[in-house]
């Protein structure tokens, strides 16, 4: 299936191999069997505590904490997380430049809502200093983009190194810290915060879940935490927790990093943007040979250099197409885009349903022949509309969707930043 609706009945049947994740892992001290006695060093039971989605038919890994995960001493309501749209609901082609983002805060409580539906929220942070408290958000799996900056996240799985390019992966109620490289330059992330579970495309797998020798990655790609350093510390240690629209705050009487050892399918992981292998052909290829990630009601897809379709009469650009039951984001990585006019890096272009789209005045033409391209680009398309969050509208160019009538002539140019 190309981009295709997922069907309510996959949605709800967790035995497909469409919702799996393949990859399991096994980190730091477990015991031979699950739910058998795991003493501590000073004869007291490690707590298990069993972590996945679906109930107990979703994917899960099995965590054993030194202290209960339970033991809460506090428990209040930070504030809500109210996403509220744009009321001037003109359908148009829009533009928004991130360069324009006023930067600073936290990784976690200061993004910027871009786009947004049930399914799926686009937001925008770039972050300058490291999270005293701990994070977990319960009501959404992320899709974090780096793309700029290196770190480590730090959760209850062990540490997994970060740097630009990488996608990565966290699923819901992972409790985690972001721990950026302060001193290597800025730390600019795109996150997307889905719903439902993400996972690999379920056309890249086969029945048992392995990746395809046709796929354009494979397991081998696939970054997990690899060091657990267990804290056994006694305290108040805040976490906040994102559920139910609102951002809530637990103390926790010792550090939520207790954990000595685990096993499963449930944990962060991190695939790079460069370690994609792009599918190319004779001819123009469709963007659904550049997918990369699954959720339910949207998809996301990596644009990474390539080189461009061999028949002496192909036209690398691509054509004109109206989707009309999916909205197209594009976060451009770099400023080179081969069928954009106007945009500039860090710059998002939202295509809604409804309208048609393709390459801006000369781009068709300008491909022809040409050899190769070193675009990056990261692309969501959502199967419901999306709204435009009302802070937006700051970053927005509002001359974009004349862009087309401007290009063919040469009026429109970047806006400044």
């Amino acid at each position: 299936r190309l981009f295709s609706k997922p069907s309510s009945a996959n949605r709800n049947s967790a035995a497909t191999s469409e919702e799996s994740m393949p990859f399991y892992h096994q980190l730091g001290s477990v015991p031979r069997k699950r739910h058998i006695v795991f003493r501590r060093p000073d004869g007291g039971l490690y707590a298990e505590e069993l972590m996945g989605h679906e109930g107990f038919v979703g994917t899960s890994s099995l965590l054993y904490h030194t202290h209960p995960p339970t033991t809460y001493k506090s428990a209040r309501k930070v504030r809500d997380f109210v996403l509220e749209a744009d009321t001037e609901t003109s359908l148009r082609h829009r533009h928004f430049l991130t360069s324009r983002v006023t930067t600073g805060g936290s990784a976690t409580l200061d993004r910027m809502p871009l786009l947004f539906n049930s399914d799926i929220v686009m937001l925008y942070v770039e972050p300058d200093t490291n999270d005293t408290h701990f994070f977990r958000n319960s009501q959404a799996d992320e899709v974090v983009y780096v793309v700029e900056g290196s770190g480590v996240l730090e959760s209850v799985y062990g540490e997994l190194p970060y740097k630009s390019g990488d996608y990565v992966v966290i699923h819901r109620n992972i409790t985690h810290r972001w721990r950026h490289d302060l001193a290597a330059g800025a730390t600019k992330l795109l996150v997307m915060e889905s719903r439902g579970h993400i996972r690999v495309p379920s056309r890249y797998r086969n029945n048992f879940g392995q990746m395809l020798e046709g796929a354009p990655f494979s397991e081998r790609d696939i970054r997990r935490p690899m060091q657990l350093a267990p804290r056994d510390e006694m305290g108040d240690f805040p976490i906040l927790v994102k559920q139910y629209d609102a951002l809530n705050e637990l103390v926790l009487d010792h550090h939520p990093f207790d954990v000595v050892g685990w096993d499963g399918c449930f944990y962060p992981w991190i695939f790079n943007i460069h370690d994609f292998e792009p599918i190319v052909g004779r001819i123009h290829q469709p963007p659904p040979v550049h997918q990369t990630f699954q959720g339910d009601g949207f998809v996301i897809c990596s644009f990474c250099p390539r080189p461009y379709d061999f028949d002496p009469e192909a036209i690398p650009a691509p054509y004109n197409h109206s989707n009309v039951d999916s909205d197209e984001v594009l976060f451009y990585a770099s400023s080179e885009f081969m069928s954009r006019k106007g945009i500039e890096y860090g710059s998002i272009t939202h295509h809604p349903d409804g309208l048609a789209h393709g390459p801006h005045p000369g781009r068709t033409e300008a491909s022809i022949g040409a050899k190769y391209t070193n675009e990056l680009a990261v692309m969501m398309d959502s199967f419901k509309p999306l709204k435009v969050a009302k802070l937006a509208m700051a970053i927005e160019d509002p001359a974009y969707h004349k862009s087309w009538i401007d290009a063919q002539h040469a009026q429109y140019s970047p806006p400044t930043s």
